[in-house]
């Protein structure tokens, strides 16, 4: 992933690229008085894809969603914080339903072309005055400006202590592309999908096919490479767009600079995941795990997110302990082929493990690395070219605090 390919844009957001404008506001389904309720908006058609949790209860918004995107394309996301909409029978359906029509009807596109997302408390039903009410109120709070990809960005947040942005332009047919992202998730973090919403922007013309095909492939290799918890959420969902008025020559697999978008398209997932894992409840550091010398990517993928979603490699992470044992525990767990007498492991720069065999370290350098905010573990197997990825946090007292008292 060259950053050569792509050019970070500083203070950019989801309404960077062009034929975007998002907003948010305070409806009532947060006691805080934090937004609970936005909208992004494209002044065109959109073409659109996603990719949903893949727990078996899913939440109503995701049934509407999907139903909306059965010809590719949207033109607006309508999305609320603070109530999951989930488990919610046909009542929490219809809500849905009606969060759809309502969007449409005031932000003036067909019902067919809005997305619904919900993230917050599984099993109550929504406070859909307050709703209705909040909708009728987005088209004065939509804006181009980066006021309104704050007030987008706050209006999707639970228990997260920042927002997640992330934006890069890339070069198409000699035209400058931009690409957006913004995300939630901070707990019930295990994506293959997690209570994560992510949404994506790009004023790219790229074919429906294509985008859905590179969702997919990027989503693999980022935020299905995250864990805060372990637990799958029943709302996850990632909805890209694309607006197609760059002006470009439509992309696909084949076109000379569909690496290059790629490339760009891949960085804002990774950076968006990357702050997910960061930010993950409770959390003090960022954890980084790469695996390399599997016997494929997909067992380098399997192992690298045992060893992030071990529940006593993140308390030693938390305690600052090079407790390497637990590293090559969870790696010799993952159900994937181990050689059991070629196992490196080093944590930062230090090597902890060479052959299988422990090797001596200074103790001490080893606490000053790990108290950092960023650690990064490394293991190689030596079984062949597989490589992997998987990033998480330390697991600390405060993350079972916040999740003891989610509900109240």
């Amino acid at each position: 992933m060259g950053q050569s390919k792509f050019t970070a844009v500083q203070g950019g957001s989801i309404i960077t690229p062009k034929g975007f404008s998002a907003g948010g506001l305070h409806c009532g389904l947060k006691k805080s008085g934090r937004h609970d309720l936005g909208a992004i908006l494209c002044e065109v058609p959109a073409v659109a894809a996603a990719v949903y949790t893949t727990n078996l209860i899913q939440a109503a918004p995701l049934k509407v969603t999907r139903e909306s995107l059965q010809d590719g394309r949207l033109q607006a996301v309508v999305v609320n914080s603070g109530n999951a909409n989930a488990c919610t029978g046909k009542q929490g359906e219809e809500d849905a339903y009606t969060m759809r029509a309502e969007a449409a009807r005031h932000l003036g596109v067909a019902e067919q072309d809005v997305a619904v997302a919900s993230t917050g408390v599984i099993g109550e039903l929504l406070k859909m005055d307050r709703v209705t009410e909040g909708i009728a109120g987005l088209p004065d709070r939509l804006s181009g400006e980066a006021s309104g990809a704050e007030d987008f960005s706050q209006a999707i947040l639970t228990t997260d202590l920042v927002k997640k942005e992330a934006c890069v332009s890339v070069v198409v047919n000699g035209k400058d592309v931009t690409i957006a992202g913004a995300a939630k998730g901070s707990g019930m973090i295990h994506p293959n999908m997690a209570t994560m919403l992510a949404f994506m922007t790009t004023d790219a013309a790229i074919e429906a096919g294509a985008l859905q095909q590179l969702l997919r492939q990027a989503t693999d290799v980022t935020f299905n490479m995250i864990t805060v918890d372990g637990d799958t959420s029943t709302n996850d969902m990632l909805i890209a767009m694309a607006s197609g008025l760059a002006g470009n020559e439509a992309l696909h697999p084949a076109h000379p600079d569909w690496e290059a978008f790629a490339a760009g398209f891949t960085y804002i997932c990774q950076v968006l995941a990357q702050a997910i894992a960061r930010d993950g409840e409770g959390a003090t550091k960022l954890v980084e795990v790469q695996v390399n010398g599997a016997v494929s990517d997909a067992s380098a993928r399997a192992i690298a997110k045992t060893v992030i979603g071990s529940s006593l490699v993140k308390s030693a992470v938390f305690g600052a302990d090079a407790n390497w044992g637990r590293v090559i525990a969870a790696v010799g767990r993952a159900g994937e082929p181990v050689n059991p007498e070629t196992v490196d492991i080093q944590i930062g720069h230090i090597s902890v493990l060479e052959g299988s065999r422990p090797v001596a370290f200074d103790e001490e350098e080893a606490l000053q690395y790990l108290k950092g905010d960023t650690v990064r573990i490394a293991v190689d197997l030596h079984q062949g070219e597989g490589r992997a990825t998987a990033w998480g946090c330390d697991l600390t007292y405060d993350y079972v605090r916040i999740n003891a008292a989610y509900r109240t």
